[in-house]
């Protein structure tokens, strides 16, 4: 099998693999002590803000460096291998730099200040788009924050769950319902006086993202931070919802970067375990075990060619961008099946050891996990896949119904068996 990195178009390309694996070598000493501890990498952030990696997908004209969604992918690919909590953190913030650098829905003055703040002070935002009572607004729920005008501006009263970097983000995009309008609004709201963090973030998987709830206590904020009102209905859509999603690419990305890690560890146990029961030999010949990784490197290409497939169509063809929503939302949940499938693979290889908390791939096993949680779902993409193929089906073959008679039969049934089916009808 050819060994070439066929992800790997030019050398920017390369590059920007290269630049991503000196981070994430630097990071790799403190990664498991930071999952340890379920805390948030602040020295790995330290380090992309001595880098400029904050400003990645900014335009140039702003100061960034203007990154394309397929070099995007191939960063995240990369920096999850080592670093998967610290991809899916920096993976918000670029996500929702790239999409406001492609849709331009906010107005040119707040994105432009917004830039600033990232390039010159290194400021880290994401994204507060979920709920404890209203699950992930993109879901199409209403908010149950609220914005209520004031003399001077906006006051903000909620509280929003999972907020991936919690206690390191200086900036914060919040979902609110405009009291008094029946639209709601995306407000940029400062870390400052009223916002607080809720210490809630204690899971299996993703443990140094210190994804907390952050509550929203009468947090006012000027006229300009409300930057863009959407909905109700999709006639209106949100900053984050244009363009099929597909900035959101970042997140199969990432944990395709975790599925690779697991067969790297996998390979290196095969080669160099030696078992009694093969006569010493090392079981990377065992037909077991080369049936294992024969699946993984299906399933890694399979997952390789659909993930950055995807993205390049999406690049090349701007005129079919807002209809790609079905391939971006298939290929999220797709990857991420088998990322979690070969992380599965690896670990059956490696056998029990590999559940012991020393191991690198038991943090694999758990952090893989959370690819289900990330949007898109896998149950609203299904049934959003539904709606698509009944809706082109009824458009390409209407059903074909006679019309009812409003006046009594008086022809009798011939026969009971008639009789029925007309009643059934």
């Amino acid at each position: 099998m050819s060994t070439l990195d066929t992800r790997v178009r030019d050398a920017l390309d390369q590059a920007i693999i290269e630049r991503a694996d000196a981070l994430a070598r630097q990071m790799a000493p403190s990664v498991a002590q930071h999952d340890r501890d379920g805390r948030f990498a602040h020295d790995h952030l330290a380090l992309l803000r001595a880098d400029g990696a904050l400003a990645l997908t900014l335009p140039t004209a702003l100061g960034g460096e203007g990154l394309s969604l397929y070099r995007t992918l191939l960063w995240q690919n990369q920096l999850g291998r080592v670093a998967p909590a610290t991809a899916l953190c920096l993976g918000w913030h670029l996500m929702a730099l790239g999409c406001l650098s492609h849709t331009a829905s906010w107005p040119a003055e707040a994105f432009a200040r917004l830039a600033y703040d990232v390039v010159h002070k290194g400021h880290l935002i994401n994204i507060l788009v979920t709920e404890r009572d209203h699950g992930n607004l993109m879901r199409g729920a209403a908010p149950g924050t609220v914005a209520r005008r004031s003399a001077q501006g906006w006051v903000l009263q909620g509280r929003k769950a999972y907020c991936s970097s919690a206690p390191a983000l200086a900036q914060m995009v919040v979902y609110a319902r405009i009291e008094g309008e029946a639209s709601y609004g995306e407000f940029l709201v400062p870390r400052g006086e009223g916002v607080h963090i809720i210490d809630t973030w204690d899971t299996a998987g993703m443990r140094a993202t210190e994804s907390h709830d952050i509550e929203l206590r009468n947090v006012w904020v000027p006229d300009s931070a409300l930057v863009h009102r959407y909905g109700p209905g999709p006639d209106r859509p949100s900053s984050f919802s244009i363009g099929s999603r597909a900035w959101g690419l970042q997140l199969p990305a990432l944990y395709l970067g975790i599925a690779e890690a697991a067969r790297d560890e996998a390979l290196a146990f095969a080669r160099n375990y030696r078992a009694a029961s093969l006569g010493g030999q090392a079981v990377i010949d065992a037909p077991a075990v080369q049936a294992k990784l024969g699946e993984i490197a299906f399933l890694l290409t399979s997952a390789r060619s659909q993930l950055y497939g995807v993205a390049e169509h999406w690049e090349r063809n701007p005129h079919l961008q807002e209809h790609l929503g079905d391939a971006v939302a298939v290929a999220k949940v797709a990857v991420g099946r088998c990322a979690t499938q070969v992380v599965q693979l690896a670990v059956e290889i490696v056998g029990g050891q590999a559940l012991s908390r020393q191991h690198p791939l038991e943090r694999m096993l758990r952090d893989v996990q959370c690819h289900r949680f990330n949007p898109p779902q896998a149950d609203a993409v299904l049934s959003g896949l539904a709606r698509s193929l009944t809706t082109a089906t009824d458009e390409a073959h209407p059903p074909v119904h006679a019309a009812p008679s409003t006046a009594p039969s008086t022809r009798p049934f011939a026969t009971p068996a008639q009789a029925a089916l007309a009643t059934a009808a």
